[in-house]
């Protein structure tokens, strides 16, 4: 193995990001920041390392496991590599902008480093944006992040967005009513996580014939809260139900056409939800797009809302937009009439050096056009 080829090796789940897929990223993570700044969310810039205790605390504590470690050699503490930008801009919100008017809106977008991917996300380093909404826990409030994160994927070209909804403190919420001890939870979860409907029937009880039927119930919106609605719930699942099924149709106004499903026992990667949550896919692309929903924000206190988008995903979903062409510019050409052409929407590569053939080199360098008695000229020549 050559020196140069261990050099280019990377670790498991990190990745060179090459043109123009770099600026594809890049071009959709501005684009979407552009659709939500347009709704009201200011973008806030959290850093990409922080104290281990600030930024593990509160919601952080979900990402606790998926978080790197690292000893500061300044303050001589432990400090952690953001896992999730989310729990940061939670903490923004309750200390540096406390004082501000609520609900407040904030957007974000950034880098996230993990200890590990998973089957559907190996990849361990990954560009997130998103938005969050703190300080209110109206069904509004939920409506507004879930048909903002459709119309934002909508808007940068992914085609056939689904969300997927579901109500990750439901399971909890039934084995405490039950009083089960966490020995059966912990099998019932289980059996829920692999959406196993016979080992459902093995753990036997009213519990389980309980989250049996609600695992059926999963599917498209109507007939899920349709099957829902018979079902006999504790309380607090009921008003959880009746809040689900407002959301579902603010966001069926709000975007007409958008595929609505309900999976009312689905928990897997909400671990610091606390009530209505969402994930985002699209037909044609690998794995979620995104995902999001309600959580408790700074010390627990404050009701908040949002979504975290993935773009490595969502740029696999769009197709790149169409760049300016590039024309060649050889060798003493003047400045000004560089710049004229960029004015112009052209992008212009110089040639450094005297060239033989200009069209050889305008060739090389991908070149759609070469600059010829101060006009560009396509170049028809395709290199080999």
């Amino acid at each position: 193995m050559s020196e140069a080829y261990n050099k280019a090796l990377l670790p498991d789940g990190l990745r060179d990001l090459l043109p123009p897929d770099a600026a594809h990223e890049a071009s959709i993570i501005e684009r979407l920041l552009h659709i939500v700044g347009a709704h009201g969310y200011e973008r806030v810039d959290p850093p990409l390392v922080e104290f281990e205790d600030s930024l593990l605390d509160g919601a952080g504590k979900g990402v606790e496991l998926a978080t790197f470690r690292l000893m500061d050699p300044v303050s001589q503490r432990m400090m952690g590599v953001r896992a999730d930008i989310t729990p940061q801009v939670a903490r923004i919100a309750a200390t540096r902008l406390a004082k501000a008017p609520r609900p407040l809106r904030l957007a974000y977008a950034g880098p996230v480093l993990r200890v590990r991917g998973d089957q559907l996300r190996p990849e361990r380093q990954f560009h997130e944006m998103g938005i969050e909404l703190v300080g209110t826990d109206h069904t509004a409030a939920d409506s507004e992040v879930i048909a903002l994160a459709a119309e934002a994927l909508m808007s940068v070209g992914v085609s056939d967005v689904s969300v997927d909804i579901s109500l990750p403190t439901l399971t909890p919420t039934v084995c405490d009513a039950f009083e089960l001890d966490s020995e059966s939870a912990g099998a019932m979860r289980e059996a829920l996580d692999r959406k196993d409907a016979a080992a459902l029937q093995r753990l036997d009880g009213p519990a389980a014939e309980l989250m049996g039927k609600l695992l059926a119930a999963a599917g498209p919106a109507d007939s899920a809260l349709a099957a829902l609605k018979d079902i006999a719930l504790p309380p607090v699942a009921s008003e959880n139900l009746r809040n689900l099924k407002e959301v579902v149709c603010r966001v069926g106004e709000a975007v007409p056409g958008l595929v609505l499903t309900i999976d009312p026992v689905e928990n897997r990667g909400f671990e610091y939800h606390t009530g209505l949550s969402f994930t985002l896919f699209a037909k044609d692309a690998r794995g979620s797009l995104g995902r999001g929903g309600r959580y408790l924000a700074g010390d627990g206190s404050e009701p908040a809302t949002g979504f975290t988008l993935f773009l490595d995903s969502i740029a696999r979903a769009v197709k790149p937009v169409e760049t300016g062409q590039k024309v060649f510019l050889p060798f003493g050409t003047p400045v000004g009439t560089g710049r004229r052409l960029r004015e112009e929407g052209w992008t212009t590569i110089a040639g450094l050096e005297a060239s033989g053939d200009s069209v050889d080199e305008a060739v090389w360098l991908d070149c759609s056009h070469l600059l010829v008695d101060g006009h560009p000229t396509a170049v028809t020549r395709k290199k080999e």
